[in-house]
């Protein structure tokens, strides 16, 4: 399909997940707005090699999606929002009994407060367009839970939450709101956790992977940000017009357990 003429803002989008939805937005003619806390060059450059690769507008703003009047900002200077991924997260690992308070709130203002904000300033962008999609980038851990993720888990399922809330407040209007939850994914972050992990458990890679990494995913392979991104696209066409307020997992069999 086409998404030419759509403007897509994608939160915590320079790199893993966030950009490989990104690219699959802007390969299927939507102009896209990148999003995260620094302003470096090669943000911008990422943007300016998606706008050459695709042909459409691209570019980056920096916001501190731990900032909601920065969240809103981002909006508000994207000037157009058709299409919005709320997609940025943190993550850390600690028994709640030992959870640091400063962790805590960060991933509850990153992971769902952020997504609060940015959605409450597009959704009057997308009613006057007539048009819009709000895609949610949740978790497997936004309907299933894991030990010492107290905060991330609970972050998610509140996405998940919110997503079912807008979508009823939209449902009369020409918008959708979806949760995507994905497994683990093989983003650069993850792979560069891959030697570390091989060391820390005496295995080889495919091991590594299979046993330890993979434990909780029944396909054992991880998805990609290639068809994160596809499943974000199909949420953006007339054939998904009608899926709202749901959950979508990409996540090989995890939650099916």
């Amino acid at each position: 399909m086409s998404l030419t003429g759509k403007t897509a803002v994608i939160t915590g989008s320079n790199s893993g997940i966030g950009l490989g939805i990104a690219w699959e937005l802007a390969r299927a003619g939507a102009d896209v707005v990148l999003n995260s806390f620094t302003d470096r060059d090669e943000d911008h450059a990422i943007a300016t090699e998606i706008a050459q690769e695709t042909g459409v507008s691209a570019q980056y703003i920096k916001a501190d999606m731990s900032k909601g009047d920065e969240c809103r900002a981002l909006i508000e200077q994207a000037g157009a929002c058709d299409i919005l991924v709320n997609n940025a997260g943190i993550q850390y690992v600690c028994p709640i009994d030992e959870f640091p308070v400063d962790k805590w709130d960060a991933i509850i203002a990153i992971n769902l407060n952020s997504a609060f904000h940015t959605t409450a300033a597009a959704l009057p962008m997308m009613r006057k367009a007539g048009w819009g999609r709000v895609i949610n980038i949740a978790s497997a851990h936004g309907l299933t839970a894991s030990p010492y993720k107290a905060a991330y888990v609970a972050a998610k399922h509140g996405i998940v939450g919110m997503t079912k809330t807008v979508a009823l407040e939209t449902a009369r209007d020409p918008i959708t709101a979806n949760a995507i939850c994905p497994g683990y994914v093989l983003t650069p972050l993850v792979e560069a956790q891959i030697p570390d992990t091989m060391e820390k458990y005496d295995m080889g890679r495919e091991e590594v992977i299979e046993k330890v990494m993979l434990e909780r995913q029944p396909s054992k392979e991880f998805a990609t940000v290639e068809q994160l991104g596809g499943t974000a696209v199909f949420l953006c066409s007339d054939a998904a017009a009608q899926i709202t307020g749901t959950t979508i997992s990409v996540d090989g069999g995890w939650t099916a357990l």
